[in-house]
């Protein structure tokens, strides 16, 4: 009977893959894009209702124009891979929020939000690039589909430990439960997310070069964001994301790389 169990939720498991087209791999999709792309486009519109939007500005325009280099370098890349029609269902926006906080982010389907304090660190649209490059790149490589289906798996997993030490003592049980939340989440959840941003900032950085932008520049932005958080950050198997000097690392060493691609599309100068 388990194996028959066993091999039934394989099967689901399977039929519940999308594809990655940057990396060609399977990744998990037990959320349909159809709710996700709806429940983001509603939640977007909601935050964009209860903060400061800053329309008509220098730097808005160039949040826009920026976000659309990058919207059409991903199609470029998308339809000269055999991915035509990928991106059908996207619906890009860019706005630049009022906000002091150093971040950007891309829900999926494209809605996009810069706050004005990252622009200082930006200090350049090549460096606004990076970080959209990398936002975007999240959205396109289907990492918040990816995450919620991580979570469904990570609770279902936790409801059957439950289940298996029902008839244990509570404190017994409650040891069980924390040693898995604590064990999904280190060995589980958070390589999965460090490996979501190492990819998007690989996908970005050649987004960025094939809109023009100087793929250089990520690394240098990646030192400018060290520099101001002071350098604090918490163990990397511990964070959400990889290391500053990790991206350093990887970016420098990817720039040729990006160059290389970007000249496929006919791009060999960069701003």
């Amino acid at each position: 009977m388990k194996r028959y169990i066993s091999t039934a939720l394989f099967a689901f498991l399977m039929a519940a893959c999308a594809t990655n087209p940057f990396t060609g791999k399977k990744t998990m999709a037990l959320v349909s894009n159809d709710e996700l792309f709806a429940s983001a486009f509603q939640q977007y519109d909601t935050f964009l209702k209860e903060n400061k939007v800053i329309s008509g500005t220098k730097d808005a325009q160039r949040v826009k124009k920026v976000g659309q280099r990058i919207a059409v370098a991903a199609e470029k890349w998308l339809n000269a891979n055999g991915y035509e029609g990928y991106l059908k269902d996207y619906k890009w926006e860019y706005n630049l929020v009022d906000d002091k906080q150093v971040n950007a982010w891309c829900m999926p389907g494209g809605k996009i939000v810069v706050y004005t304090g990252l622009l200082p660190i930006a200090q350049s649209d090549a460096g606004l690039a990076v970080v959209m490059g990398h936002e975007v790149a999240h959205a396109l490589a289907n990492h918040g589909q990816q995450r919620m289906s991580a979570g469904v798996l990570q609770q279902a997993g936790a409801t059957g430990v439950a289940i298996a030490t029902g008839g244990k003592s509570t404190a017994t049980q409650e040891l069980w439960m924390k040693a898995y939340g604590v064990g999904s989440q280190v060995g589980g959840m958070l390589p999965f997310s460090r490996s979501h941003e190492t990819e998007a900032d690989k996908i970005g950085i050649q987004l960025m070069a094939i809109a023009g932008y100087n793929p250089d520049e990520a690394a240098k932005l990646w030192v400018r964001m060290s520099e101001n958080s002071g350098g604090a950050a918490p163990s990397e198997i511990l964070s959400t994301h990889p290391s500053s000097q990790t991206r350093i690392s990887n970016l420098t060493s990817w720039a040729p790389a990006a160059r290389t691609e970007a000249k496929k599309f006919g791009v060999t100068s960069f701003q």
